[in-house]
């Protein structure tokens, strides 16, 4: 694994997205869940019994940034098979999209904007916020093994 990890991030472009995306996602995260604060200052706020939920929101950050610059190096290297492709960069995508769930701000515009129905969603996901974001860990953990495995095959990497 370690050898499928240096082959990608050697490269700056790859590096540079990885970090990009890690920040990106972990900013988007904390304030979208109401960690942070950017009104009127720049303010963090922890409450007692979330430590949690802002560890899962650093493991997705993170996994995500692993993931996404390995597809995109698979993808590179593989730009005439697509079909073996679309998986991994499916679960990379589901498994972010599923982490971004948190709905602290956000669920007023889609209560607004859907009623009744908008609601029932963000009830659902303010209440299941955890284990979605733990299924969401689970399945960027499976993409990262699965692409590692396939790097290793396809670029011939010894382990």
């Amino acid at each position: 694994m370690a050898q499928t990890i240096k082959l990608v991030f050697s490269n700056p472009l790859y590096l540079t997205a990885s970090l990009t995306i890690f920040l990106f996602m972990l900013l988007v995260l904390l304030v979208s869940s109401e960690y942070v604060f950017l009104e009127p200052y720049v303010v963090s706020h922890l409450p007692p019994g979330t430590e949690i939920g802002l560890l899962l929101i650093v493991t997705l950050s993170t996994l995500s940034a692993l993931v996404i610059p390995m597809n995109l190096f698979r993808i590179s290297i593989l730009k005439r098979s697509k079909q073996k492709m679309s998986g991994s960069i499916l679960g990379s995508v589901a498994g972010s999209i599923a982490g971004a769930c948190s709905c602290g701000p956000v669920g007023f515009a889609v209560i607004s904007t859907f009623g009744s129905i908008g609601a029932t969603a963000t009830a659902f996901l303010t209440n299941y916020e955890t284990p979605i974001r733990l299924a969401a860990v689970a399945v960027l953990t499976v993409t990262y093994f699965t692409t590692v495995k396939s790097l290793k095959i396809e670029c011939k990497i010894n382990s």
